[in-house]
């Protein structure tokens, strides 16, 4: 049984070592929005959103989710009785449209509880059976080719088992070809548009099938699972889906038009853990390979990717780039680390996240708080 008697939001902003550039924007500072649930019994978990300040990989924002999570989320589900976290995301579903980033910040960390109730790692309440997971880097937009080239390079040399490259068009075909000669041609290349393309770029993505990449990632709007279905006809190079599932229902409208062969999902995205097991299983029955992707998350959100890629299915490098990657400290301990062959261990033997939240830290970052009770 879960009860939630107190629901507190942080905003956290958190720099970054260095800018991160894609055609979605450049961030230099992550603003962050925490989640601490606290049960009826003292059970407590942490979660976060993924939200974006702007408008600019999905329609959410911060701000948004914020408003969400004080207004709606946080009083409907508070002093409420949920036998299972599958009933929270359930109700938030049936009684707020939208706002899926908002509801996952809080959906999530029930699943926390119940692992902690059931004293077993969010990993094993979840299904995953890998005592470790693949990992891959992706590589933003600043600097120019030698810079760019230089980075991969250096990511190979690290052990990353997966190189991303986001692209744009101007930025795409000579950036790649550099970085494809430099690392060679056994290193899995991957590029990631953010939906920067339209149906007429289509020659553009073909010359990337001469690169022998692993995938090209959203490069259409992430509205149109009918173009990205016709577009993936025209390519060698396997299609991935970011932006375009939101939901199960996107999934399921993905899978019938055949709009991808690869997908790269987020549960913070999706709305949660318990629609982003429905897509799991979606994909999974019909031959489509998973991965995790990231939204620069702290130590937190990374602590879900990788219980979600411990999971069977999820065969692919995922965007789990260790806590030194990206911050100089964490906001949790041990910070997440990565060994010399590109491999992220699975806290599967350590109830629930299997990392402790530094609090302290957290309040050191926090610029906001609100505390919600029934």
């Amino acid at each position: 049984m879960i009860r939630l008697e107190t629901l507190t939001l942080r905003e956290i902003r958190l720099p970054l070592r260095q800018p991160f550039v894609s055609s979605a924007g450049t961030v230099e500072v992550r603003r962050s929005v925490l989640t601490e649930l606290v049960t009826d019994t003292g059970v407590i978990a942490w979660g976060e959103c993924v939200a974006l300040e702007e408008p600019s990989y999905l329609p959410e924002t911060l701000e948004a989710a914020w408003h969400a999570l004080g207004e709606w989320i946080g009083p409907l589900v508070l002093g409420s009785n949920f036998r299972q976290p599958e009933e929270v995301g359930e109700l938030l579903q049936r009684k707020i449209r939208g706002h899926r980033m908002a509801r996952a910040a809080v959906e999530m960390p029930c699943w926390v509880v119940e692992a902690l109730q059931q004293r077993k790692s969010l990993a094993a309440l979840l299904g995953g059976e890998r005592s470790r997971v693949a990992t891959g880097v992706a590589l933003g937009l600043a600097g120019g080719i030698p810079e760019t080239v230089a980075q991969a390079q250096q990511a190979v040399q690290e052990g990353y088992q997966r190189i991303k490259l986001k692209i744009t068009p101007g930025m795409d075909f000579d950036l790649v070809a550099a970085v494809r000669e430099a690392v060679g041609p056994e290193v899995m290349l991957t590029v990631d548009a953010n939906a920067a393309y339209t149906p007429d770029s289509a020659a553009a993505l073909e010359r990337l099938d001469t690169l022998h990449l692993g995938m090209i990632e959203q490069p259409l709007s992430w509205e149109d699972l009918a173009r990205h279905a016709e577009l993936r006809d025209q390519l060698e190079t396997p299609l991935c889906l970011d932006e375009s599932v939101t939901s199960v229902e996107r999934a399921r409208r993905m899978v019938e038009l055949g709009s991808a062969t690869v997908l790269n999902l987020k549960a913070g995205r999706v709305g949660g853990l318990g629609p982003a097991l429905e897509i799991h299983q979606l994909c999974r029955d019909h031959g489509i390979p998973l991965w995790c992707g990231g939204m620069l998350e702290s130590g937190i959100g990374r602590a879900y990717n990788v219980a979600l890629a411990s999971l069977p299915g999820f065969d692919l490098p995922g965007d789990l780039s260790p806590s030194a990657r990206y911050w100089r400290r964490d906001v949790v301990t041990p910070p997440w680390t990565m060994d010399a062959e590109g491999w992220v261990q699975v806290p599967r033997h350590q109830p629930g996240l299997g990392v402790e939240v530094d609090r302290d830290y957290i309040d050191d970052l926090t610029v906001r708080k609100k505390v919600l009770a029934p």
